[in-house]
């Protein structure tokens, strides 16, 4: 009698070549039902998505044992597999010989109903177990794969930026400080401050001018008080650079990593996705269709501004209505133009230097930079990217008036000592899985988040 997974008897089904046999499985029940004469448990081993039937006879002494089997409890089971051509599913399992190896408290709170997502939250170490966090963390784990293939696929080398830092990249002043428990003379354990970093940016930029093309990809964290479905404390970020490279040049990779990662996840998450697009979003592969299937526009900050202040004049009700050049845009604005305008993915670029980052390169117009933010129906801005500034003096010039020049003096040394004009942007891991699943809140996309006023975990 074989071991098996249940992933692989589904591929063995799908492949035509599952045979009537004797196996072995382990895993967890997920229902267990009993009418007395026949008993059904539906069994989830953790490979797949799916779950497999066990049937069980329940005039015997096994179905005695196994009618008392507790939703969650761990089990292990053997039997005959019998294909079921005729039945909602392929294939089920009849019993013969079962173990309970992990019974379950009769507390235990996971039951056979359904239950809102603000009370799996706080049991975030059981969560797991139910349809839709199975799904969301095999795609989560999936989805970062996806990244990571399209960057070795392209010749990206991946660099590990560090996580403590003594700088705060944009300046925003939102960073955590690294300090100690202990007395003088650890206090200051580094003889200086450092912080939790809030991007890996600056640090794989000298990268990208010793290998042309590289991404960091790993954790980052803001100390914004922000209680909405969008923020956390602690989350992931994509960030590539590439050296030789403008902003067209890197408006063209964002939308190749995007479109790859749709198509990487739904091939390889396919039940997972039309439990997504069936119970979660109904509209949700209509939505990565669009976006599969458009070409990304392209709309200049200015032109936005102009739309939307014509859409007031034209009676539009926004939130915010006091639409003004210089503005940082709300995300009511940013949907309006993909959903209204663009009516699909668009990236709105050249934005007053004023609001953005001192390390933007700044367009001849004295006014505004080479940035872009990628805009998509139903969610807003999910990347942000820019050519970075590559003239020494000014960018000397912009760090002086942030007053970062003397801590990121190292960073100045890049445009000194054979520097190029490179580009990178950034991609929020936590969100990007939010908008591919139509999850709606960054709360259930991590595993155990962190944010404002809450740290259970």
């Amino acid at each position: 009698m074989q071991d098996s997974l249940v992933k692989d008897l589904y591929a063995q089904y799908e492949e035509g070549r599952l045979s009537e046999t004797e196996i072995a499985l382990e895993g967890w029940v997920r229902t267990n039902r009993d009418n007395g004469k026949i008993g059904f448990i539906e069994l989830n081993d953790g490979t797949s998505f799916k779950n497999i039937q066990i049937v069980y006879d329940g005039d015997s002494v096994l179905g005695e044992k196994m009618r008392h089997y507790k939703t969650g409890a761990a089990i292990s089971v053997k039997g005959n597999l019998k294909l079921t051509p005729g039945a909602p599913q392929p294939f089920e399992l009849k019993a013969v010989e079962s173990e309970l190896i992990g019974d379950v408290d009769a507390d235990y709170p996971l039951q056979k109903k359904r239950h809102s997502f603000e009370f799996l939250r706080e049991i975030a170490h059981l969560r797991p177990r139910t349809n839709t966090f199975n799904a969301l963390y095999r795609v989560r784990s999936v989805l970062a794969y996806a990244i990571h293939s399209f960057f070795f696929e392209k010749g990206f080398v991946y660099v590990h930026t560090p996580e403590i830092t003594t700088n705060d990249a944009e300046g925003a002043g939102q960073s955590f400080e690294v300090v100690t428990r202990a007395k003088d003379p650890y206090k200051d354990f580094y003889g200086t401050t450092a912080s939790l970093t809030v991007s890996g940016q600056l640090h794989v930029e000298p990268f990208a001018l010793a290998y042309r093309n590289v991404y960091t990809f790993g954790p980052t964290f803001r100390a914004e008080k922000s209680n909405t479905p969008r923020h956390a404390s602690e989350f992931w970020m994509i960030e590539p650079e590439m050296a030789f490279c403008d902003l067209k040049g890197d408006m063209e990779v964002i939308e190749a990593l995007i479109k790859h990662c749709i198509r990487f996840v739904r091939a390889h998450c396919k039940d997972e996705m039309a439990f997504f697009n069936q119970f979660v979003d109904k509209g949700l592969d209509e939505k990565l269709d669009r976006v599969l299937n458009s070409d990304f526009k392209v709309m200049t900050y200015t032109e936005g501004i102009e739309i939307l202040k014509k859409a007031v004049a034209d009676g539009h009700k926004f939130d915010n209505p006091n639409i003004y050049w210089g503005m940082d845009l709300q995300s009511e604005h940013e949907r309006y133009l993909t959903e209204a305008v663009a009516k699909g993915p668009v990236f709105l670029i050249d934005y007053p230097k004023e609001i953005k980052a001192f390390y933007m390169k700044e367009n001849p117009d004295g006014k505004t930079v080479a940035a872009c933010d990628l805009l998509v129906p139903l969610e807003g801005e999910i990347v942000g990217g820019s050519q970075r500034e590559d003239i020494y003096g000014k960018l000397k010039e912009k760090m002086e008036k942030a007053g970062n020049a003397e801590g990121l003096a190292w960073y100045l040394d890049l445009r000194r000592y054979g520097g190029c004009s490179h580009s990178g942007f950034g991609l929020g891991f936590d969100r990007f899985l939010a908008y591919l699943t139509g999850m709606a809140n960054i709360r259930d996309t991590e595993p155990y988040p962190r944010t404002y006023g809450n740290l259970k975990y």
